[in-house]
């Protein structure tokens, strides 16, 4: 399988591929911390290289600046604790693998013009493992400080989510975004638990989470919610 490709020295044992392929049925893929605003909206309109979130995303993700989980990974210290930051904190914890968007990695649209971007984060991405970003045009791994390699995958969210299973062996696989990428993971039914953050704001206009998706039909239910300090816990789990 295509997947395989991963092992460091390019070739595979019987036992480190059925080793692989325990491990993905062993984790689970995730959907968390992930904001939304009280009209649907999971990113706000305009993204360009000032804008990551879009000129009115910050809104839905104000629950989340204030934490000490998202100050600590900025360099900084101190910041509040309580629900909100409870939730960043365990979002942060037991992942094996991220896969990206596009957008969420970069404003560049179109073929790479070459291999200066690397990512909004700086030289240290908050990821510390492998994370792999869909998009229709080749680039190569880009290893950076903590931990971090960014891998380009071109062939698809199935082909994605295979090497990050592979990557991740017994942890999580964490879907990081944007709302076109969860959707699309939505639709075909690969996202076993989701964390949505209702912030109490309305957007009017961006990038809606659930624009075509029918989450009662793909059999996805409201397991529990939590009310935070900036707003409100969703846990939405699929059925078997």
């Amino acid at each position: 399988m295509a997947f395989f490709c991963l092992a460091r020295t390019g070739k595979w044992t019987l036992i480190s591929r059925l080793n692989s392929w325990n491990s993905i049925y062993m984790s689970k893929v995730v959907v968390q911390s992930f904001g939304i605003s009280l009209d649907g909206f999971a990113a706000g309109p305009d993204q360009d290289l000032a804008n990551p979130l879009g000129t009115t995303g910050p809104e839905i993700m104000e629950w989340f600046f204030p934490t000490k989980t998202f100050i600590e990974q900025h360099g900084g210290e101190g910041g509040e604790t309580g629900v909100d930051n409870d939730f960043a904190a365990q979002s942060m914890s037991g992942k094996g693998a991220w896969i990206l968007g596009r957008n969420m990695f970069s404003p560049i649209r179109g073929p790479w013009p070459d291999d200066s971007w690397k990512g909004w984060w700086g030289d240290e991405p908050p990821y510390h493992v492998p994370t792999f970003v869909l998009t229709h045009h080749a680039r190569d791994p880009i290893e950076m400080k903590g931990g971090t390699t960014f891998h380009f995958v071109t062939d698809g969210i199935h082909s994605a989510l295979g090497q990050a299973k592979v990557a991740a062996g017994d942890l999580d696989v964490r879907i990081g975004g944007g709302p076109t990428t969860v959707r699309q993971y939505l639709k075909a039914r690969l996202i076993d638990e989701l964390h949505l953050v209702l912030r109490p704001v309305i957007l009017g206009k961006g990038e809606p989470l659930f624009a075509g998706v029918d989450l009662r039909e793909l059999g996805y239910t409201v397991e529990k919610w939590v009310a935070g300090e900036r707003a409100i816990h969703l846990f939405v789990k699929k059925e078997s």
